[in-house]
């Protein structure tokens, strides 16, 4: 289901200046090829939640730690609620902020929960793996990873972020779902993912 998020000409401007700071790369529009999907829980209990996290095209007051990086707020191309629906919040093909250094080639797929309390749901893990094939279909897909493994690509072409220090520690969506999804899409043949450098 399309959901859009608010996608102004403010958002617009804080992606490119985004893209182009920390990545340092000048392109006319904010367009990206999507190499990678990347799979994130959000810990936020319902999807209207998610949504509104997400909707503002500048950072809430709440994410301190990332602010002084950009003031683009956080997003993601895809929500998954507990019942498996699919909501797409932004086009594909746009750069959405929702893992360092990557953003550039990256799908985002959040997950409504991931705490101890509300663990992600068995429809959850079968829409991600409807994602992953029906992405790979779809664009040049070589790398599907959690969120909790993106600094395994520091050092790796694909990474571009430019300032050293600006490194969050992930946990999500976890090793057990990231195993699962992966043993239903090994016949994608996406690469494993690289040690870090």
């Amino acid at each position: 289901m399309d959901r859009a998020i608010v996608f102004n000409a403010e958002r617009e401007a804080l992606t490119k200046t985004y893209i182009e700071e920390r990545y340092g790369i000048t392109q006319e529009g904010i367009e990206i090829v999507p190499r990678m999907i990347v799979l994130h829980h959000t810990v936020i209990p319902t999807f209207e939640k998610t949504f509104k996290a997400f909707d503002s095209p500048t950072l809430p007051n709440w994410r301190p730690e990332i602010e002084s990086v950009s003031g683009l707020n956080v997003s993601s191309h895809f929500v998954v609620d507990w019942d498996g629906t699919i909501y797409r919040l932004m086009p594909e093909t746009i750069m959405a902020r929702h893992v360092i250094g990557l953003n550039h080639c990256a799908i985002g797929v959040e997950n409504v929960g991931g705490t101890a309390d509300l663990p992600l749901t068995r429809a959850q893990l079968r829409s991600n793996i409807w994602l992953a094939n029906y992405l790979a279909e779809k664009y040049p897909i070589e790398y599907l990873i959690g969120h909790h493994e993106y600094m395994q690509f520091e050092g790796h072409p694909l990474w571009l972020e430019v300032d050293e220090n600006y490194r969050t520690t992930k946990n999500d969506p976890g090793e057990e779902f990231m195993k699962k999804v992966r043993k239903a899409t090994r016949k994608l043949n996406f690469k494993p993912l690289p040690t870090s450098q």
